[in-house]
């Protein structure tokens, strides 16, 4: 009975090829659009965490002043860590990977009669551990240029591009502001972090150079710290909080005039935020399944009314009400199942054309295509059931009077 009723169904789908298939267009888009959203948000977490994992691997941040919200921002009223507190972090705390300072700010860069605007920032050779930056053109800095402060640097590919275009830039001098400065090394490039900015546009002098001729202080604004193992960062933390209160004299009711950033943290709330935009969005495309569903149940109501006739005969040649009902139900499934499966190629599609432009990774989230093909045909079941009681109610004698 099951087979026949099928048969039937495609039959009548056949028959009305085009309407057929302006009845499942809502079906079509809505689970497309459902599919093609949900990719693109899963390649945006993707890039996002790819991203922030370029920033550094099992990475502590320590700055002064109490944590705020929005960017990291230098904070005057706090005691600046020094050099020392490096060394006491480095010596101290167990499951130390590496330790750097990260003293930073905006200068003119020029070449010659070319110029451009980069972050400069004075640290040590922990810093390329830290990053997990590779130098491939040069060297990182010798023993002697971090104890001295004398003026080398190592410059991202985009300073190389801007300034060098075809030159080997090793061995020549830049200017930054009014101080020159030998490059020696050529970072390998990480292109843009999670918020945008081209990590690539950068320039990395030793510390000491830093603090002596371009701040003018030996103040350190930051440090960063590179854990050995992931599950080790919270003991780490505790043990650098606890270091950093008696370093600094904190009295046990005075509130901490430093904080710790974790990675990890803002891994989480950057995935978590991009997956909530992402069923957010698939959520409200949805919505044209619904409407994808009342398309279904219209057409199917006409159908029983234009096959009145066709029902009444039935009926009245012994056809049961539940084979009837059964009927107009398999075609409602069929027509909410076939614009499904066209649905799901669509989608994907159109995904995998999207991310491929927008330059995302491409993750084909196999449960939210189970998930659409299954709410589609219930969207059948539900929408054509009104329909199918309709027909498998009428009256045979009215029904073959029906005209």
């Amino acid at each position: 009975m099951l087979n026949n009723a099928f048969l039937i169904a495609i039959k009548e789908i056949k028959r009305n090829i085009l309407r057929s298939f302006l009845t499942i267009l809502g079906i079509v888009i809505g689970v497309a659009s459902v599919i093609a959203m949900v990719m693109i948000g899963d390649g945006t977490t993707a890039n996002v965490q790819q991203s922030i994992s370029k920033l550094g691997t099992n990475m502590l941040t320590l700055r002064v002043g109490q944590e705020r919200r929005g960017p990291p921002r230098e904070d005057n009223s706090a005691k600046p860590f020094t050099e020392e507190d490096i060394s006491a972090i480095k010596n101290e705390i167990q499951n130390i990977k590496a330790v750097a300072s990260e003293n930073s700010t905006k200068m003119n860069i020029v070449l010659g009669n070319k110029s451009t605007t980069s972050s400069v920032i004075g640290t040590n050779n922990d810093y390329f551990i830290i990053k997990d930056w590779e130098v491939t053109e040069g060297r990182t800095f010798e023993d002697s240029e971090l104890n001295s402060g004398k003026p080398s640097c190592i410059i991202g590919t985009t300073i190389v591009k801007q300034l060098f275009a075809e030159t080997d830039p090793i061995g020549m001098n830049i200017r930054l502001k009014n101080l020159s400065c030998n490059v020696i090394g050529v970072l390998k490039s990480k292109g843009a972090a999670a918020f945008g900015n081209d990590q690539d546009e950068i320039v990395i002098v030793p510390l000491k150079m830093y603090q002596q001729k371009i701040k003018g202080d030996k103040d350190v604004s930051s440090i960063l710290i590179s854990i050995t193992d992931g599950k080790l960062i919270d003991n780490a933390k505790i043990e650098i909080t606890s270091l950093m209160q008696e370093r600094r004299a904190l009295r046990i009711e005075e509130p901490d005039n430093f904080h710790i950033r974790d990675m990890q943290d803002i891994l989480s709330t950057m995935t978590s935020t991009t997956k909530m935009l992402t069923y957010l969005l698939g959520s409200i495309a949805g919505i044209s399944l619904l409407v994808g569903g009342i398309g279904i149940m219209n057409i199917m109501l006409v159908s029983v009314t234009e096959r009145t006739r066709e029902i009444g005969t039935r009926l009245a040649i012994g056809a049961m009400e539940n084979e009837v009902l059964l009927q107009f139900l398999v075609e409602a499934i069929v027509l909410s199942t076939l614009g499904g499966i066209i649905g799901i190629f669509l989608g994907a599609t159109i995904g995998y054309i999207t991310v491929n432009i927008m330059d995302l990774p491409f993750i084909l989230n196999h449960q939210i295509i189970l998930i659409s093909f299954v709410f589609s045909t219930l969207i059948g079941v539900f929408f054509g059931y009104f329909p199918a009681r309709k027909a498998a109610r009428l009256n045979p004698i009215d029904a073959l009077r029906y005209e």
